[in-house]
């Protein structure tokens, strides 16, 4: 049985019997006794328990990257550098991060002040804090309750980008974080991580039962809310084959494993519409290990990118041991939760293909809260329109309305062969009631849902007379706020 690797601190690690759904928040706090990390919602919305773990970004470089801990089961820290708020502090003298948060009085009763200062210990180092929304992206996962905001994010602003010569600094100078094949079990669970697709479809082939996992975002509340322990995890982060992120035949390849901080910055310059979505998806601490084929495979009727993904018309790539296959997105999504994932398969990547000449796509998330929040309604809309201002072609998706996310063929079908003006789309919205007919729940009610739908469609239009069609760095939110 191979033992728990990793460094926590700049210390080594061991462990041996464990239970393979021990979150690094519990282990920090129970067995090590590094109660600075503090657990809050336990479910990575209020960053109390925010640590940093030494990664790599999409291009293999390390990073420091802020993580929720609550989160991350210790398997997924194989071989990985751990830091957390005691680290801060070096030589007896406080690190810049606390200094400045002190000086500008951003901690009261510091229930939160520790999460709080990993997370600028990330953008302490980060070196690509260029823009002011990129300090609220970064601390938006993060709650406090007695200081306001404002002290703290000067603090953040203080310290962004700053890149001081500290422990954090040598770390990532000196390491090449790599992901570690494991294979461990304690009790009657067992966690892989294969280091080769050779070895996946031998590990399915002999446990079929296995469920995947990679950041966690979503399976690891079943251990935290519902102390549930899944028998049988196989992490998918050491194959590289399903890290992929490119340019391909003038569309992208989204590998299933990519990390979506690191699909956002593809995104802002190669795909737009895409990088919409990302900016309000969830907090940096999510999205430093929310993956593609995660939100995908969900299925979940409202994760933010299928809608884009399905109006830019996208695939999926699916690979086995017997080889691979392909299909539209739209058909990977078989009903409420259920994908079309086979018996040894797993998605490998989703192909965006190059879009037509005459495109117009945007994407939109309508939540009670801009940050952090989980869509009422999503949509990701696309049309092509040609020289004489008339609808080619039209691919209208939208999340929360239905068992899945679907496109409104009844509605793009309206608008094809229509001049792209006002009067057409309010023409083809009366066919929208065709297409959804949304439940009710406490995100929203249905008829609440149906509005908002068509608003987006208008919405849409009207944003596509400008050009070229913004794009959400330059200030245009791609959210709606509601009461």
């Amino acid at each position: 049985m191979e033992r728990l690797r990793f460094f926590l601190n700049d210390k080594p690690v061991e462990e041996t019997g464990l239970s393979p759904t021990t979150t690094l928040l519990r282990y920090l706090r129970d067995r090590v006794n590094l109660t600075g990390t503090k657990e809050g919602c336990a479910e990575g919305d209020c960053g109390a328990c925010t640590v940093a773990v030494l990664e790599h970004d999409s291009q293999g470089a390390p990073a420091l990257r802020a993580v929720n801990s609550c989160l991350v089961l210790l398997p997924m820290l194989q071989g990985k550098r751990v830091y957390t708020v005691e680290a801060l502090k070096e030589g007896g003298q406080y690190h810049v991060v606390q200094e400045t948060l002190a000086r500008e009085l951003g901690s009261q009763c510091g229930y939160c002040t520790p999460g709080i200062a990993m997370a600028m210990l990330e953008a302490c180092h980060r070196r690509d804090m260029d823009e002011p929304w990129k300090l609220d992206a970064q601390m938006c996962g993060n709650l406090c309750r007695c200081t306001g905001y404002r002290p703290i994010r000067e603090a953040a602003k203080q310290v962004a980008g700053l890149r001081p010569e500290d422990r954090f600094a040598r770390a990532l100078a000196e390491t090449r974080p790599e992901p570690m094949a494991l294979a461990y079990e304690a009790g009657a669970q067992r966690f892989f991580t294969p280091g080769s697709l050779e070895a996946l479809w031998d590990v399915l082939d002999t446990h079929p039962e296995a469920r995947f996992v990679m950041g966690g975002t979503d399976l690891s509340l079943e251990v935290t809310k519902r102390y549930a322990e899944p028998p049988l995890l196989v992490s998918l982060e050491a194959l590289s084959e399903l890290h992929v992120l490119e340019p391909r035949a003038g569309g992208h390849r989204l590998g299933a494993t990519v990390w979506l901080t690191d699909l956002e910055d593809y995104a802002r310059v190669a795909c737009p519409p895409l990088e919409r979505m990302l900016r309000y998806f969830g907090s940096r601490q999510i999205k430093n290990r929310a993956t593609v084929g995660g939100n995908l495979c969900t299925a979940s009727p409202i994760g933010d990118l299928a809608p884009v993904l399905l109006s830019l018309g996208a695939e999926a790539v699916l690979r086995s041991r017997a080889g691979e296959r392909r299909m539209p997105l739209e058909d990977f999504f078989q009903g409420y939760r259920r994908t079309a994932l086979g018996r040894g398969e797993v998605l490998a990547c989703v192909d965006v293909p190059a879009q037509p000449e005459g495109s117009r796509a945007l994407a939109y998330k309508v939540s009670k809260r801009r940050e952090l929040d989980i869509s009422a309604v999503s949509a990701g809309f696309r049309v092509v329109v040609d020289g004489e201002g008339k609808v080619t072609e039209a691919r209208l998706a939208y999340g929360g309305m239905a068992a899945t996310p679907s496109r409104a063929r009844h509605t793009e079908a309206a608008l094809v062969g229509q001049p792209w003006t006002e009067a057409a789309v309010e023409a083809a919205l009366a066919r929208l009631d065709e297409d959804f007919k949304p439940l009710s729940d406490h995100r929203g009610s249905a008829w609440y849902r149906a509005q908002v739908a068509k608003n987006l469609l208008r919405g849409f239009f009207h944003e596509t007379l400008s050009t070229p069609v913004p794009r959400l760095a330059e200030g245009h939110s791609a959210t709606v706020q509601v009461r």
